[in-house]
C-alpha cells in the first residue's frame, strides 16, 4: 500500500507511522533469519574451546537463537575457529560449497583472521578470506565466548542491513 504524504496532516503521519505495521517481506525475511543462526561449526585449534564455551550452560548461545549444526546443509553460518592450514583449505571451501545459500562466515582469532603466530609458517593459510567471503572478523588469542557473541550480533545487524537496503555491507 503506498501512503500519499499530501493526503494527511504530518501529525496523522506520524499516527500511522506508530500504529501501523508497514514493512516489506525482505525485512521480515532478513529479521527472521537474524533471529534464526544455525552455525557450522569449524573448530581447528584453541579457538575452537572458546566456540564450544559459548555453547555451554554460562554463555547459553541457544538463547540467542543460534544453534550448532553439525551438518553444512543444515547451516547457514561458518565459524571457523583456529589456524586453517594450506592441506586444510580445500575442505573448508568443500564445507563452505555445501551450505545453502544465504550463508555468511565468521573468522574467529587472529589465526582465523590473519594466521595469528603461524603468519610466517610455509603451512598456514594467512587469512580464512582467502578461501571463503569473511562476513565478520573477531580479533584475540584466543577471543573469549563474550567477543564471539558480540561478532554474531554484527553479522545479525548486517543481515537485517542488507535485508532492509538490498546493498552488501563491506
Amino acid at each position: 500500500m503506498e501512503l500519499k504524504t499530501n493526503e494527511f496532516t504530518p501529525e496523522e503521519m506520524e499516527e500511522i507511522k506508530r500504529n501501523v505495521f508497514m514493512s516489506n517481506l525482505e525485512s521480515i525475511k532478513g529479521w527472521a533469519r537474524s533471529k534464526s543462526l544455525w552455525p557450522l561449526s569449524f573448530g581447528l585449534a584453541c579457538c575452537a574451546i572458546e566456540m564450544m564455551a559459548t555453547g555451554g550452560a554460562h554463555y547459553d548461545f541457544d538463547r540467542f537463537g543460534t544453534i550448532f549444526r553439525a551438518s553444512p546443509r543444515q547451516s547457514d553460518v561458518m565459524i571457523v575457529a583456529g589456524t586453517v592450514t594450506k592441506k586444510m583449505a580445500p575442505i573448508l571451501r568443500r564445507l563452505y560449497d555445501q551450505m545453502p545459500e544465504p550463508k555468511w562466515v565468521i573468522a574467529m582469532g587472529s589465526c582465523a583472521t590473519a594466521g595469528g603466530p603461524y603468519v610466517h609458517s610455509y603451512s598456514v593459510v594467512k587469512g580464512v578470506d582467502q578461501v571463503v567471503p569473511v562476513d565478520v572478523y573477531i580479533p584475540g588469542c584466543p577471543p573469549n565466548p563474550a567477543a564471539l557473541i558480540y561478532g554474531v550480533n554484527k553479522l545479525k545487524e548486517q543481515i537485517r542491513y542488507e535485508a532492509k537496503t538490498g546493498k552488501k555491507v563491506k
